[in-house]
């Protein structure tokens, strides 16, 4: 069973995802928070596996309530989901340790799958975030830090740079003829040695240091492995 919190300022909001979300054989809404400062008390002390948290909240907003569950309870993966789409937004939410990030006009049956994704320790991201994602980088001023990869292999630039532009282990592996459980392997090697959290994070740091330019991904989202 998958324990969820559902975190929204609008009471009817609120109460439409959890039904959403309790109404799935393998889900479990565990608590509800309508701001910020009350998510990261429940999700501290019921540590639920997956946090929906939206943006705009009174008082402590999604974003520093994301930053401070990510830090106290790193087990619970936070998907933000809002309907402010602006880039400030979706970078703060990724740099603050979100695992997906949604729209709430996302189909129900994304937001289900997506709960399950980042509980499996993967993480996700909206198609048209990752085009916003991409857009942010094609009009940056360039690479930041070129020299934070020095610290993979070769053949670990070669991983990142796939997962990077949405592809998933066995289609990876196929694209770099090695099995997909050697590029398990190797992701994890670049998540540990990047010193990021998950596959969202490492493509952040791909596009930052200039290992892939916008449009080599095709606007794919970044997609759990099977």
């Amino acid at each position: 069973m998958i324990r969820v919190m559902v975190a929204d300022d609008q009471a009817v909001v609120r109460a439409g995802i959890a039904a959403i979300v309790a109404a799935e054989p393998d889900l479990s809404v565990v608590g509800q928070a309508a701001d910020g400062a009350a998510a990261v008390d429940l999700a501290t002390s019921l540590r639920p596996d997956v946090a929906l948290m939206d943006i705009r909240m009174p008082g402590m907003n999604g974003l520093d309530a994301t930053t401070k569950i990510t830090a106290a309870v790193p087990a619970t993966r936070v998907i933000v989901l809002t309907t402010f789409h602006l880039d400030e937004y979706v970078f703060a939410a990724l740099r603050a340790g979100a695992a997906g990030f949604l729209l709430k006009d996302t189909d129900p049956d994304r937001v289900i799958d997506s709960i399950r994704v980042v509980a499996g320790g993967e993480a996700l991201l909206d198609p048209a975030v990752t085009r916003r994602l991409l857009d942010h980088f094609a009009a940056g001023p360039g690479p930041a830090d070129a020299g934070r990869l020095s610290v993979l292999t070769a053949r670990e630039r070669q991983v990142l740079l796939r997962v990077a532009r949405g592809l998933t282990n066995a289609e990876a592996a196929a694209d770099l003829r090695i099995s997909p459980a050697t590029v398990k392997d190797h992701v994890a090697a670049v998540l540990a040695k990047l010193g990021v959290r998950d596959r969202v994070q490492a493509t952040i740091v791909a596009y930052e240091t200039g290992l892939v330019r916008p449009g080599d991904s095709g606007g794919r989202a970044i997609a759990p492995p099977p």
